[in-house]
């Protein structure tokens, strides 16, 4: 029989996947609970927790594992996970992924970040951040980034046998997508592989941060909004759309531009940019001065609008939405 590594005091090790709508996390975290009950023997189960079903939305799956002679009666959400999977790094400017982990916990994150760069992006005190560039294994292998995902969970959690994994990808792909099987058990492979680990130590003198649980706040007569407002409405000026992208997002060229605005037409979010100048003639019109990233859920239907390959499908690095925003956005809202 196999035995967990690490539990907690009711003899569970727990693990809490962080991702949007769209990128497979409820998928994977079914698929990580049947490989450990089925494959090695344990008691398991996931769930999931998400508000409305769609692309983008923040969504959490919960999986918990404990041996044979121990029952699982706790359904509720893992709230001090041993290990965190982060399927968008992006994730991190609004939500709270670490909360609740221990030194002792594992983080493996999406991105093609330094392990460093994570630990601040994150703020993280202490722990070990594993990484693996699940995205771009996901683009090369022409499969999705929940397998690669799978791939580096299972290398963080040596009592799982990678074989029941995949396994557990031949059944579930097999019957339907049969030409999906060999290009997600490679994108498992890979993720397995490539995976990076790094552990950073407690500073002398500091805690963790105990958990808060900002996304599901108590609610009671002197906390709740008055009158049913919706206190983060999806259409604010403020929202930052970056965490809906899944790895490509639009390009734009501005020397091969004609400014038709078939781009414009087509976008859901109004993300480009427009400013008035007079042109050859000296008339007024307007011409598109880029894209604010900020808005951007990486559709790409704007890519098959443009009539002069002006826009190009690229691969996301991270910093598009804060360093490359284009600042006219707020100047255009304040003037109208």
């Amino acid at each position: 029989m196999v035995s967990l590594p690490k539990v907690n005091e009711l003899g569970f090790f727990e693990i809490r996947l962080e991702s949007i709508g769209g990128l497979g996390a409820n998928l994977a975290g079914k698929m990580l609970a049947e490989a450990g009950v089925v494959g090695v023997g344990l008691n398991g189960v996931s769930f999931s927790s998400y508000g409305s079903e769609k692309k983008g939305s923040p969504v959490k799956a919960h999986i918990r594992f404990c041996d044979i002679n121990t029952n699982i009666r706790d359904t509720s959400p893992v709230e001090r996970p041993h290990v965190v999977g982060v399927f968008h790094e992006a994730l991190s400017k609004t939500i709270n992924v670490t909360s609740g982990i221990s030194e002792d916990s594992i983080v493996l994150v999406n991105s093609n970040k330094s392990p460093e760069e994570l630990k601040d992006l994150m703020k993280m005190v202490a722990g070990t951040i594993a990484v693996v560039d699940a995205t771009g294994i996901a683009l090369e292998e022409k499969n999705r980034a929940n397998m690669a995902m799978l791939g580096g969970l299972f290398r963080l959690c040596s009592f799982l046998d990678p074989e029941a994994m995949k396994g557990v990808i031949r059944k579930s792909l097999e019957k339907k997508y049969p030409s999906s099987v060999q290009p997600a058990l490679n994108t498992f492979e890979r993720g397995y592989n490539e995976v990076k680990f790094q552990t950073f130590e407690l500073p002398a003198g500091q805690q963790m941060p105990a958990f808060v649980r900002m996304d599901t706040p108590v609610l009671g007569y002197e906390t709740q909004p008055m009158g049913g407002m919706i206190i983060n409405p999806g259409n604010s000026m403020l929202k930052d759309l970056s965490i809906s992208r899944a790895g490509m997002m639009p390009h734009f060229h501005e020397d091969k531009c004609i400014h038709c605005a078939q781009c414009d037409t087509v976008c859901p979010d109004f993300c480009f940019v427009w400013e008035e100048q007079p042109d050859k003639k000296g008339k007024p019109q307007m011409f598109l001065q880029g894209i604010d990233y900020q808005y951007c859920k990486g559709c790409l239907k704007c890519i098959q609008a443009c009539p002069t390959e002006a826009l190009s499908g690229e691969r996301e690095d991270g910093n598009y939405g804060i360093e490359h925003r284009t600042p006219h956005r707020f100047d255009l809202v304040t003037q109208n």
